[in-house]
Parts: C-alpha cells; sequence; structure tokens
C-alpha cells in the first residue's frame, strides 16, 4: 500500500503530533525506558546477538524517541546517530544524553526519507516503529539504502492489533482487580486522553490490521534485503520486563506477538 502523497504528508503530522504530546511522560512507561539492570542486560544480549560489537562502526537508530536504544548502542560501542520525527522527543533524548555524558548525534528526520547518504551506516536498528508505518515498502528501500554492503538492520516489534482470547482475559480480569484493590495500578501506557486519537492513527497505516513477523519479512525481502531471521525468542527482556506490571498484565504481555527481524544488505 502505498499512500498519496497529500494523505501520508497529513497523516504523518498527526503522528508527529501525537509522539510529540506523550514526548514529556514516554520514559515513566515501563516498556519504553529500561528499569533495572536484567532488562539493560537483556537489551545488549538481544543486540549483541544480531549485531556484534559496536567496535567504533556506525549505527542509525530511526525513530529514536528519548533514545533509549540509541544509549543501548552507544554502550555496545556503536558511533550512534539517533533521528526522530518529533522535536519534542529529540529534545528529551538531547537532555539524557548530556545528563549521561554521551556523544550521540540527533538530527529531525522521517524514516521514509532520512537524508542521509547513501552507503553511510554499518547497521540501523529500530524499534516498535514497523508497525506504524504508513508506506514500509518505501522506508525499507531507502534503510536498504543508506547501509553499506553486508551492514544489517535489526526491527524489534510486533503486532499490537491481533490480541489473543486469553491475553485479552487477563488483561480485563487485571482491570477489575485494580479496581477493587487487590492488584496495584499499572503506569498507563499513553494517556487516557490520547487514546481515541491513537486508534484513529492506528486505522490508517499499513499494518492497521496488525505488524506480522512473516508479513514484515516478506516486504524487507521484496526491498532487496537478505539472510533474513525472524526471532521469536524475546523471553529474556519480556521477564525482565515482568517486574514493572502486576502478574496478570505481565502474563498478557507474554502472550503478544512480539519478535526481531535481523536482514542483511547484500555485497
Amino acid at each position: 500500500m502505498s499512500a498519496v502523497n497529500g494523505t501520508n504528508y497529513h497523516l504523518k503530522e498527526e503522528i508527529k503530533a501525537y509522539w510529540s504530546a506523550r514526548a514529556a511522560t514516554f520514559d515513566a512507561s515501563p516498556g519504553h525506558e529500561i528499569f533495572s539492570e536484567d532488562e539493560r542486560r537483556a537489551w545488549r544480549d538481544l543486540i549483541a546477538k544480531h549485531l556484534g560489537p559496536g567496535d567504533g562502526r556506525s549505527a542509525l537508530d530511526l525513530a529514536s524517541g528519548t533514545a533509549v536504544i540509541s544509549h543501548l548502542m552507544d554502550d555496545a560501542g556503536y558511533k550512534v546517530t539517533g533521528l526522530d520525527w518529533s522535536e519534542a522527543m529529540l529534545e528529551q533524548a538531547r537532555a539524557k544524553a548530556r545528563q549521561r555524558g554521551r556523544d550521540i548525534r540527533f538530527r529531525i528526520a522521517d524514516a521514509e526519507h532520512t537524508m542521509e547518504p547513501d552507503a553511510a551506516y554499518d547497521v540501523v536498528i529500530t524499534r516498535h516503529l514497523v508497525w506504524t508505518l504508513i508506506d514500509p515498502e518505501s522506508c525499507f528501500r531507502e534503510w536498504l539504502r543508506v547501509l553499506k554492503p553486508g551492514g544489517r538492520l535489526l526491527i524489534v516489534d510486533g503486532d499490537f492489533v491481533n490480541t489473543r482470547r486469553a491475553e485479552r482475559l487477563l488483561k480485563k480480569l487485571a482491570g477489575i482487580l485494580e479496581k477493587v484493590g487487590l492488584l496495584r495500578t499499572d503506569p498507563k501506557h499513553a494517556p487516557p486522553e490520547l487514546a481515541g486519537k491513537h486508534e484513529e492513527i492506528l486505522r490508517q497505516v499499513y499494518f492497521s490490521g496488525g505488524a506480522r513477523a512473516d508479513e514484515v519479512a516478506a516486504l524487507l525481502a521484496a526491498a532487496g534485503f537478505q539472510r533474513i531471521e525472524i526471532d521469536r525468542d524475546l523471553r529474556q527482556v519480556h521477564k525482565a520486563q515482568a517486574a514493572n506490571w502486576n502478574i496478570l498484565k505481565a502474563a498478557a504481555r507474554g502472550l503478544q506477538h512480539r519478535y526481531a527481524i535481523c536482514c542483511e544488505k547484500p555485497f
């Protein structure tokens, strides 16, 4: 699906405004910022498994948000550039990098049109971006373009639309028990007043029916990527994150269709 340019532009502006509105409280949500060394270790292990050590190699973090992944890549020894469509997110990212004394470059840019040079990066990484894309085919060709020959792309994402019956039941029960005080109330993933906007945007993106790993992998192959590997074993990340939710919501999260996809640009 390729959106008409005018429609595409206006939807992108809506998406930009939505994430800008969430920037100030984004890091308060479990699953966004990292709240434990166990989770940090799990993410580092996942990155090392698919991308290897940085050793000064160049990395592009797409939709970098408040720079959680950028910092993990910096920890791994990569020379990191973070791109995001929201200036509000980038303000948070730059402040965090200054506070931690990190040398990470941040720039405002659209993931579909990065404005980066050809073959500029050894690796490209993105977390929770693909499910929001309007035109993934165009995006994947752009990401292929900015990679060096033999460079790797790592996508961490999921289907946040289709839910199993067991997951829905666990979330419903958790909500009931929270209301009566038998379970702790977990932090909201997004402000309630933005829920309607989120649903409105979701209905218009390419993966409005859910970003399934096999469909994403097929689009990556069509864009020219090779050696595509779908990694569905994110248990260590989920186990570490579970400490931030009550037991029922942690169990529900473990049932979600989440994955990492790693692939390469041909030589």
